[in-house]
């Protein structure tokens, strides 16, 4: 282990001073250097190539539980555990941000609040049985981007979004009828959303009504009972928005369309649907 780490750092410093502070001989690393690589040594290298391929392709967006999944699915048989040693020795790791926080829910209203159907059971039987709302933003240099989306619960897809540069009711209701239009739901199906002023307007609960959807709302500042969509806004800014600068709200919104589109509903494996991704998970339940 010892030699390897001269090995790795040799560029760097030569190797008399290495092999002093490591407590071994520099014949014995030179002998080491000399024998012929194990087919271990030959193994773990091809497979840190895999690692590094699959990790590029997903723009650093897969740590090793994903990136396990996806080479067993392209036939490589390797456990979990030695990727997570392969990649923390090469320094592999998902990309990751701090998070700022905006306020986007205003709950101080008198308007009506809906009951809490789901309590934090969030378990869908279908498609279509359950939609899940929220709202985000997105810093641009033109000011805030806002993001309205609708969820499907049991695929996880994103069926329905919005992108403006206001909080007003037209946005999530534009998401909401996106979804509509594109899923064509049964009457039965639960719209959950935080207990915000733009969910428990007038205009949004009219359309909810008008389709026969069911209404259900989060206990007030509980973002833990729409946990979904917070997961999902999470991800898209950890493994998207964090890392870029958009200097436009129109830059953002192209980028934002095709992490969605492009990446979240065809490509991401998701860890609660057994990292498959969402459009792999309605086409099973079809």
């Amino acid at each position: 282990m010892r030699f390897r780490f001269i090995e790795d750092r040799c560029a760097d410093y030569p190797v008399r001073i290495l092999c002093d502070v490591l407590g071994v001989s520099p014949a014995g690393y030179y002998a080491w250097r000399s024998r012929p690589e194990s087919r271990r040594s030959v193994a773990n290298r091809d497979l840190v190539d895999d690692i590094k391929r699959v990790h590029c392709d997903t723009h650093g967006r897969y740590g090793s539980p994903r990136i396990h999944v996806e080479l067993k699915a392209q036939g490589r048989g390797v456990s979990r555990g030695r990727i997570e040693r392969l990649m923390r020795h090469h320094g592999i790791r998902a990309i990751m941000a701090r998070p700022s926080r905006v306020r986007t829910t205003d709950s101080r209203h008198d308007l009506p609040i809906a009951p809490n159907l789901l309590k934090r059971n969030f378990i869908a039987a279908a498609p279509n049985r359950i939609w899940l709302a929220d709202i985000t933003y997105v810093e641009t240099d033109q000011g805030w981007l806002y993001l309205a989306a609708v969820m499907d619960l049991y695929s996880r897809r994103i069926v329905g979004w919005a992108m403006e540069d206001h909080l007003r009711t037209e946005l999530p209701l534009a998401a909401l009828k996106m979804a509509i239009a594109a899923q064509r739901p049964g009457a039965s199906l639960i719209h959950h959303s935080d207990r915000g002023v733009q969910y428990a307007s007038a205009d949004y609960r009219k359309t909810v009504r008008s389709v026969g959807f069911q209404a259900s709302m989060s206990r007030k500042a509980d973002c833990y009972d729409n946990a979904p969509m917070e997961s999902f806004f999470h991800t898209l800014k950890t493994e998207l928005v964090y890392h870029r600068h958009y200097a436009t709200r129109a830059e953002a919104k192209r980028d934002i369309f095709a992490y969605i589109e492009g990446f979240y509903n065809r490509t991401r494996r998701h860890s609660a649907i057994g990292y498959i991704s969402p459009i792999e998970m309605e086409l099973k339940a079809a």
